[in-house]
């Protein structure tokens, strides 16, 4: 398993990016003044990357890793549809605990992690 601080290698699985992608969001969120709440929140319906606040909103974040622009970037990959997933479980995590009436924002952060070069971070506010 690869440290935080080491960039995955080459032959690094999907997932293993992906926690690695992941853990850089979380630190890119704090190092920036946010709070975060939940990581990988989970429930039958499926999954939350990340969910922090600013102080003034919830924001819902979904992280995105990619080795490299040949599939596109990260952020192409959240769709109509999952956008729409996502908000559902927003508002599932918001019933759970008990947060109905605050203003919230649906951000990416996308990554792109090539062995050759320093990762990208790009946060996306009000993606969708």
């Amino acid at each position: 398993m690869m440290s935080t601080a080491e960039q995955p290698s080459a032959g690094a699985s999907p997932a293993e990016l992906g926690r690695w992608g992941e853990e850089l969001a979380v630190r890119h969120l704090e190092k920036t003044g946010y709070v975060v709440l939940s990581r990988n929140w989970r429930c039958r319906d499926g999954e939350l990357d990340l969910v922090a606040t600013d102080r003034k909103r919830l924001v819902f974040c979904e992280v995105k890793t990619r080795s490299g622009l040949g599939f596109g970037s990260p952020a192409e990959a959240v769709t109509p549809a999952k956008a729409d997933r996502i908000r559902r479980l927003a508002h599932q995590w918001q019933r759970t605990f008990m947060l109905r009436w605050c203003p919230v924002r649906y951000d990416i952060i996308a990554i792109v992690a090539r062995s050759d070069a320093r990762p990208r971070v790009r946060h996306i506010k009000a993606a969708f």
